[in-house]
């Protein structure tokens, strides 16, 4: 579930502490340890350990939905997918006693200070990957969308070259990196575009309402810590103030049209039938 907001308020947390969350910048790894094998996208544990252990940890930040943790010479990629979450917490208590780690830990690391990083995810479906060169991974994302060298103009020739359907296009994470479900039914709402709009046929002046939407979105959901809407991502308040997302069968807040709700490539999609028509 978590999207470019809630990645951005984890990272943003992890680098400068924040949101619940405990820095990690400046932390020297001392051990590691894979709870759950498939965790680890490339390599073993051993292999991990033998790379991971010593370095210092410099900087977190979020390309697309990855947390990017940039060590001295490597760096750590972990991509949350459905339920996965990543808590900075102490290895023993105040009397010495080791804490339990968490029932569905899929990944520790542990500090030199005492405390650890851990990847927690009930569904495992997140993967982490260490690598000696980040674009290996990341390289095939597309621009950000708050990235202010993606213009109007680009924009609408990427829109125009492929053809489909805008929903399943903007998640498409080859095409705009760090949308999902919630973030884009918000955004094609804000723009008045419907989700199944033929790409080619988004007209530049839409394609400028289009961009600004996405980005008040993206902004508001970070400034609001992201969406809490289930059990596994906390904090966030950005839920309350869904135009669409989950709204089917109350009125829009533009003109109290029912918003409804259709499945578009497998997923949940909202949105008003009166302010978001086809052309």
């Amino acid at each position: 579930m978590p999207e470019l907001p809630e990645v951005e308020t984890i990272s943003r947390g992890l680098q400068h502490g924040g949101n619940g969350i405990c820095p990690i910048v400046g932390k020297e790894i001392e051990d590691v340890r894979v709870l759950w094998e498939r965790t680890l996208s490339n390599g073993t544990e051993r292999s991990l350990r033998k790379e991971i252990i010593g370095q210092v940890i410099r900087s977190v930040s979020r390309r697309g939905k990855f947390v990017v943790v940039t060590l001295e010479s490597d760096t750590l990629l972990s991509h949350l997918r459905m339920s996965g979450d990543l808590r900075v917490e102490l290895s023993h208590d105040s009397l010495g006693k080791s804490i339990p780690v968490q029932k569905h830990a899929s990944l520790m690391i542990f500090f030199t200070d005492d405390y650890r990083l851990a990847f927690n995810d009930p569904r495992k479906f997140g993967r982490a990957w260490f690598t000696h060169d980040s674009q290996d991974i990341l390289g095939k994302l597309g621009p950000e969308p708050l990235d202010l060298s993606l213009t109007a103009a680009r924009l609408h020739q990427m829109l125009i070259r492929r053809k489909r359907q805008l929903k399943p296009l903007l998640m498409d994470q080859a095409f705009l990196a760090g949308l999902g479900n919630i973030y884009s039914d918000e955004a094609l709402h804000l723009a008045h575009l419907h989700p199944l709009q033929p790409s080619d046929r988004v007209t530049e002046e839409q394609t400028i309402q289009l961009l600004k939407a996405i980005r008040d979105v993206l902004k508001e959901g970070i400034k609001r810590n992201g969406a809490s809407i289930d059990w596994v991502y906390r904090g966030g308040e950005f839920q309350n103030h869904f135009r669409v997302y989950q709204r089917d069968g109350q009125p829009c807040a533009i003109c109290g049209t029912h918003i409804q709700r259709i499945m578009v490539g497998q997923r949940s999609t909202h949105f008003c039938p009166y302010c978001q028509r086809i052309n």
